[in-house]
C-alpha cells in the first residue's frame, strides 16, 4: 500500500471535497481518501502507480499538487455510517437558503443576495449529485453532473446580464438591511454545515473547527455581501452590490466548470 499527500490549495470546504471523492471514485486501486480542509491536504492511500489519480486532481484545477509518496502499513480505515444523512443535512440547508437569498435577493433588488444564493445552489448540487446517483452508474452520475452544470453556468450568465442592466441604467438601491440579515443567517449556515460535516470526521478540537470554518469560501463571500451592503448605504450607490454580485458569479461559473469535469 502507498500513501500519497496532495496540497489542494482552492480546497476551502467540504463542496470541494466532494467533487474531488466524484472525480476520483472510479480508479479501483484507491483504497481510501483523507481530507485534511483546513490545512488544504489530501491523503490517498492506493495500490500501484499513481499518475492516473494525480491526473484526475489536476483536471480538476483546485491547485492540486503533489508533496509526497511513500509506503504504508495502514491496511484498515474508519468507515462513516452517518455519512449519507450528514450529506443530506447539509444537502437540505444549503438548497433552503438557495431559496431564501434568491427570494430575497429579487425582493430588495440585491444582486449580491442572488448571485450568493447560486452559490449556495452550487453547493447542493455537489452533494446532491452524491446522493442522487448512490448505487447507480458512474454514467448516470456524470449525465447528472452535466446537467446541473449547465444549469448553473445559464443561471450566472442570466445574473450577469442582469448586472449589466442595472450599471447601465437606473436601478433602485437595494435593501441594505436585508442584505446584511440574509448574509448573516446564511454565514450562521455555512458555519453550520461545515461543522456538521468534519464532526462527522471525529476532528474534536476546538481549534480545528474554528479554523474548518473560517477557511471556508463560501463565508468570505457572506461577509462581502455584508461588507457591499454597508458601502451601499455609506454612498448611496448600487456599485457595491454589484460589484460584489460580479465577483460572485464569476465563482459560481468556476463552480459550474468544475461540476461540468465531473461529466466527462
Amino acid at each position: 500500500m502507498q500513501k500519497t499527500i496532495f496540497e489542494i490549495t482552492k480546497m476551502d470546504c467540504p463542496s470541494e471535497e466532494n467533487l474531488i471523492r466524484m472525480k476520483l471514485e472510479e480508479i479501483s486501486s484507491i483504497a481510501n481518501l483523507d481530507f485534511d480542509i483546513p490545512n488544504r491536504k489530501l491523503t490517498v492511500f492506493h495500490h500501484g502507480a499513481m499518475e492516473q489519480i494525480e491526473q484526475f486532481i489536476i483536471e480538476l484545477n483546485l491547485g492540486g499538487q503533489k508533496i509526497s509518496t511513500e509506503q504504508t502499513d495502514q491496511i484498515t480505515f474508519k468507515e462513516n455510517a452517518n455519512q449519507k444523512k450528514l450529506l443530506w443535512a447539509v444537502l437540505l440547508i444549503n438548497f433552503a437558503f438557495f431559496l431564501i437569498e434568491m427570494t430575497t435577493g429579487i425582493i430588495s433588488k440585491s444582486m449580491g443576495l442572488v448571485a450568493d444564493s447560486l452559490d449556495m445552489l452550487a453547493d447542493s448540487f455537489v452533494y446532491g449529485i452524491s446522493l442522487l446517483a448512490v448505487g447507480g452508474t458512474i454514467i448516470k452520475k456524470k449525465r447528472i453532473a452535466r446537467l446541473a452544470g449547465y444549469f448553473q453556468i445559464t443561471l450566472a450568465i442570466l445574473g450577469f446580464l442582469e448586472v449589466i442592466r442595472r450599471f447601465l441604467g437606473n436601478a433602485k438601491l437595494p435593501d441594505f438591511s436585508t442584505m446584511i440579515i440574509v448574509s448573516f443567517f446564511a454565514l450562521l449556515a455555512n458555519g453550520i454545515c461545515l461543522y456538521i460535516l468534519q464532526k462527522s470526521k471525529s476532528k474534536e478540537e476546538v481549534h480545528m473547527k474554528a479554523s474548518m470554518i473560517f477557511t471556508s469560501n463560501d463565508i468570505i463571500i457572506n461577509l462581502g455581501v455584508i461588507i457591499a451592503a454597508i458601502l451601499v448605504n455609506a454612498l448611496n450607490s448600487n456599485k457595491p452590490d454589484l460589484i460584489i454580485g460580479i465577483i460572485v458569479f464569476v465563482l459560481v461559473i468556476q463552480g459550474a466548470i468544475r461540476i461540468l469535469k465531473l461529466g466527462k
